[in-house]
């Protein structure tokens, strides 16, 4: 009998294995995020188990990532780590000089895994591959060659607004490294808070550090609230080095941040005399930009030389980061000593100045054989001679550096700032504003087709950004990272040719689950209804979403779909007034956000329209016809809806096909002025009846824009009147002021729909 049952164990583990060598695998179990450069499906799969061996080379490093794998997957045990080889079940690590620093093999069959890697960077990156291929301790047959496109992949986290504890800031690191993304981008000081302990100067953690409240609701409310609650927080020396040594096992870079010459106020309500007035100063407990900033006198720059001496002893990574952003130069303008300091150094204005200031800090962090990045404006004035720029204005910034042979990170507000609204989904949590979905993360190409091939080589990589006025928490920050950081890490390491949405829409599908089972609570819309609606000779819906699974039911009698409802398959029409309901349905059950598009006929919808000016193609909305479709946009000024024009004024023209009787227009806008959006200066309405004579029939100065909303409603009667065309002429409100976010620039000027009656 004993016999019996020995062989019956023999037969049973034979057939075991051979099942383990012929399992048929599919694209679908393979959903890594970044996507490799190259992979290979295979047949069969790898059984990770307690005598599982890891083999590794005789170097520290190497050591740690075998500890590493121990830790991440829980079943194989530290006490199974060796330096010599053996041929089967076993994950194998060695040496191989690859010409890419980063670059490693990855070879899964039923016996054992291969890991080829340059260094431990690499075989680290293998590793994170592995946890991603990895499923109740089974890991699929696979082929994979792997690097990354840009060096530096880049994550910010603003804790001066919002602080996040020493645990919270190591999860975040976690994230990075589990996506292959290498530079932790720590912004440490600003307006409303220094978190950095510098011995030299305790009251930076006595005073700087906190905040008598904080503002409650969004900066453009008005009337503004406060909560009345003392706020703040720093980390000390121990803890940054703990933080540090932590990213380092994590082979992640942090780069800190100490901003200047603006964004200083916290610095100077405990050292007021860096200041060109006397204060009192107190540290911000409102967003924004503040006038008061440090003044380049001497006392100042030793002040700052002095932090930034402390700073590098605690970081070691190559970039210290200045800031140099949204620096007003009203205080400056108004200096008595900064005028006769530009004057004496010949700096032409106060953007001379700046650029003084910057070089200044430029010449002494190079002498302590770091560099400076900063934010584009340290262009203004003239580019410090080493210094790297974090292009987040645009792409312009990142050209212009470029063309110019620096160091390039670019970080565009319209693809990689993450504090925007991430859907038009009404139960979307408050955001600073604009619209900055997945899809369009996941679009972008760092790369300027502007540049020539040598120019090109000045892109170093990418950056996302986390600005936390409105993320007070770290779920909400989790909320706000996710999905759209596994965007930015395929933007930062994948071929720019191997990208597909449709395919990494699948990946990501289980990939959230694997975050879900992190504690990672995403922002998952990929099962979201979205609408893409066109006007021309009448309104037409398509209604879509970003997977395949699951289909769409509508209804357009003010009830909510249901399985039972109509199935979508072609585009809808819309004739008149009507609430079009839709919602994804799997299995007969609802799932992701569903939609409500209201339309309000009137005269103009569904008509034709010229514009003057194309809209800039960030903002592009769904062409002209977004004026013109019977649906008004919300305060997510990037959606569908909104049209945006950086600087320029723009000229509408609607042909209503005969002629026709009007009594009002109704025009919608944006009042932005943090995110450097102004309402316009000026309307005119002009009447034709042949599109060549056109008669002023109504105008308006400076709109107003009063009360809470970010959303301003102008109605203009007009005077009783029959025509076949109407020309809308909306001027640019001009120059941002002084005090204002964005002084010096042209504003942006944003437009909806226009309602005719």
């Amino acid at each position: 009998m004993k016999s019996n049952i020995f062989f019956l164990f023999l037969f049973i583990s034979f057939v075991s294995c051979q099942d383990n060598k012929q399992e048929i695998n599919s694209i679908e179990r393979y959903n890594i995020i970044p996507q490799p450069v190259k992979l290979k499906v295979q047949n069969g799969s790898f059984q990770l188990d307690k005598d599982t061996k890891i083999v590794v080379p005789d170097a520290e490093d190497f050591k740690r990532s075998a500890q590493y794998i121990s830790t991440v997957f829980s079943n194989v045990s530290a006490d199974n780590i060796q330096t010599e080889s053996t041929e089967s079940n076993a994950i194998i690590i060695e040496l191989k000089d690859f010409e890419e620093e980063e670059k490693y093999t990855l070879s899964v069959n039923s016996d054992r895994i291969l890991v080829q890697a340059k260094n431990a960077t690499g075989a680290f990156y293998a590793v994170q591959t592995l946890r991603q291929l990895a499923k109740e301790n089974s890991i699929p047959a696979v082929e994979i060659t792997d690097y990354p496109r840009f060096a530096y992949r880049g994550m910010h986290l603003d804790v001066s607004r919002h602080f996040y504890d020493v645990a919270a800031v190591k999860r975040f690191i976690d994230q990075l490294a589990y996506h292959k993304i290498n530079r932790f981008h720590w912004h440490l000081t600003d307006d409303q808070g220094w978190r950095v302990e510098i011995k030299q100067y305790p009251k930076l953690t006595e005073i700087s550090a906190f905040r008598k409240e904080t503002l409650i609701g969004h900066f453009s409310d008005d009337p503004q609230q406060y909560d009345g609650k003392k706020y703040g927080g720093f980390y000390t020396q121990e803890e940054i080095k703990e933080v540090v040594a932590y990213a380092a096992d994590n082979f992640i870079t942090v780069v800190p941040e100490i901003e200047m010459p603006g964004h200083s106020v916290a610095v100077l309500a405990a050292y007021p005399e860096l200041a060109c007035t006397k204060g009192p100063f107190e540290a911000g407990t409102k967003w924004g930009v503040f006038d008061d900033v440090f003044c380049p006198k001497e006392e100042t720059f030793e002040f700052l030389e002095n932090v930034l001496t402390e700073v590098m002893d605690l970081f070691p990574g190559e970039y210290i980061h200045i800031g140099g952003d949204e620096c007003p130069k009203t205080k400056w303008k108004e200096s008595t000593f900064c005028q006769n300091l530009i004057k004496e150094k010949d700096l032409k204005d106060e953007h001379g100045l700046q650029s003084y200031f910057i070089q200044r800090m430029e010449k002494f962090v190079n002498s302590k054989g770091r560099k400076i990045i900063g934010w584009d404006e340290i262009l203004e004035g003239g580019l410090a001679p080493n210094a790297a720029v974090m292009s987040w204005r645009g792409e312009e910034g990142g050209i212009e550096a470029a063309k110019q042979r620096h160091d390039v990170v670019m970080t565009p507000t319209t693809y990689c700032y993450f504090d925007y609204y991430q859907s038009p989904a009404k139960t979307e949590p408050l955001a600073i504003g604009g619209l900055l979905p997945l899809k369009k993360v996941y679009s972008y190409d760092p790369v300027p087709a502007e540049l020539n091939a040598e120019e090109k080589k000045h892109i170093i990589g990418v950056q996302a950004n986390l600005w936390t006025e409105y993320i007070p928490t770290e779920e909400k920050l989790h909320y706000m990272m996710f999905p759209r950081t596994c965007a930015l890490a395929e933007i930062a390491w994948s071929p720019n040719e191997n990208k597909d949405y449709p395919d990494f829409a699948r990946r990501l599908l289980p990939h959230i689950g694997r975050l879900e089972s992190m504690g990672i609570k995403s922002a998952n819309h990929l099962l979201d209804v979205k609408s893409d609606i066109k006007a021309e000779n009448g309104v037409q819906v398509k209604l879509q979403k970003e997977v395949e699974s699951g289909v769409i039911h509508y209804t357009m009698d003010d009830s909510q779909p249901t399985a039972e409802s109509p199935t979508y398959s072609t585009p809808i029409n819309i004739t008149k007034a009507t609430k079009l309901r839709a919602q994804t349905f799997i299995n007969d059950k609802p799932t992701g956000n569903g939609i409500t598009e209201i339309f309000k006929w009137h005269k103009a919808a569904g008509k034709s329209i010229e514009l003057s000016k194309e809209p800039h193609p960030k903002y592009a909305g769904n062409g002209f016809s977004s004026l013109i479709n019977g649906v008004t946009g919300d305060e997510r000024y990037g959606s569908a809806e909104w049209l945006g024009y950086k600087g320029e004024s723009v000229d509408a023209v609607i042909d209503f096909g005969e002629m026709t009787d009007f009594k009002e227009a109704t025009m919608r806008f944006y009042k932005g002025q943090g995110q450097w959006i102004y309402l316009p200066k000026s309307i005119r309405v002009l009447s034709s009846t042949d599109g060549e004579k056109y008669t002023e029939i109504a105008s308006t100065g400076q709109v107003k824009g009063e009360g809470r909303g970010v959303v301003i409603q102008t109605n203009l009667p007009l005077p009783k009147n029959q025509g076949r065309y109407l020309k809308f002429e909306i001027e640019n409100y001009g120059m941002i002021p002084d005090g204002k976010q964005g002084a010096g620039h042209r504003a942006w000027l944003f437009v909806d729909e226009i309602q005719v009656n």
